[in-house]
């Protein structure tokens, strides 16, 4: 018979939805940002981002509640080391934006159609591929500046994870406003990078690249990665975020591409969302596939056992599936022979 125990983890899952809500309205109204500065107690907080004292009050009863404040006896609030991290506008790892504009104004609406994707009783008119949300320029354009953000640190570490020192021209499919191909630029002065991409996500990515001062070595190709040319002989092929968001049926096909534009001893890089191979998580993993599913209703639930297999069998060798993002991501490798 189920306990107190099991109820409460049951609770705990009914109840994220309100702390994501916490969250996302802490990041609005500057309250992470605000404390960055000192702590406060909650009437001198109101005051400074404008809220009234007793809905900033339970406000920061809510984050506190999350380890995302903390209180003192004073009833001083103050930062959690991660929200101090990552949480603080303009520090060096803040996703702030990420949370806040795709995840809390974008990826959460969407969820509405979840229990439509996965029945395939999706309107005519619903949000059910990249291709059609990302044909709406201001649609585009919030996700992109969010996920540029959201990116940069995955980028940093997979620019560490991976010697791309022999490596001169990397072709980053699906790459976005730049976030990966600028960093591992950056990383390795003598490499060059193609991004592919929508073309109103390929505009504001060339910005991007633009800011960094890398015009010259980051062009982009403004087409669907899924229809459009590719260029031949790479050292290193990237597709990070590509196969959580296309059809399944798309995958094989994508891997066997990257094959045959690689050169010999080319490499094959694939970040995303994949579970493990028993299918029991990590759990943010498999959550992240779900909410993929409800705008990519053919999505797969990507895992490490059948992505290494697909790899293996188009060819490649000295292929290897490990984390990138502990519990989140994964990264998987391959060389072209």
């Amino acid at each position: 018979m189920a306990g107190l125990t099991e109820a409460e983890d049951i609770s705990d899952i009914a109840f994220a939805y309100m702390g994501s809500k916490a969250l996302f309205a802490a990041i609005k109204f500057d309250i992470f940002t605000t404390l960055a500065a000192g702590p406060l107690d909650a009437g001198t907080l109101a005051q400074r981002v404008g809220l009234p004292t007793e809905r900033c009050r339970t406000l920061m009863t809510a984050l506190t509640s999350l380890d995302l404040t903390t209180v003192d006896d004073d009833g001083t609030f103050a930062n959690s080391p991660a929200a101090a991290a990552f949480l603080v506008k303009g520090a060096k790892y803040d996703f702030s934006d990420y949370l806040e504009r795709q995840v809390g104004q974008q990826m959460y609406p969407l969820m509405d159609q979840i229990d439509d994707a996965l029945s395939g009783d999706m309107a005519e008119d619903a949000t059910d591929s990249y291709d059609k949300w990302f044909s709406d320029p201001e649609e585009a354009r919030l996700y992109s500046e969010s996920q540029h953000a959201g990116s940069l640190g995955p980028a940093r570490g997979l620019a560490k994870r991976v010697d791309l020192s022999g490596v001169r021209t990397l072709l980053d499919v699906g790459g976005g406003t730049g976030a990966f191909a600028i960093t591992l630029c950056k990383a390795n002065p003598d490499l060059t990078a193609t991004v592919i991409d929508f073309p109103n996500v390929a505009a504001l990515g060339e910005t991007y690249v633009a800011d960094a001062g890398l015009s010259d070595r980051v062009t982009y190709r403004h087409v669907n990665a899924l229809e459009g040319d590719w260029p031949d002989g790479q050292d290193a092929i990237l597709m990070s975020y590509l196969f959580s968001g296309v059809p399944d049926h798309a995958h094989e096909g994508l891997i066997a591409k990257a094959f045959a534009h690689l050169a010999p001893g080319g490499r094959l890089l694939i970040h995303d969302f994949v579970v493990d191979a028993d299918l029991s998580g990590p759990k943010n993993t498999a959550l992240w596939q779900l909410q993929h599913t409800a705008f990519t209703p053919e999505a797969r639930s990507l895992d490490d056992d059948w992505l290494a297999k697909a790899i293996e069998t188009a060819g490649f060798t000295d292929v290897a599936v490990g984390p990138l993002i502990p519990g989140m991501t994964k990264l998987a490798q391959g060389t072209r022979p």
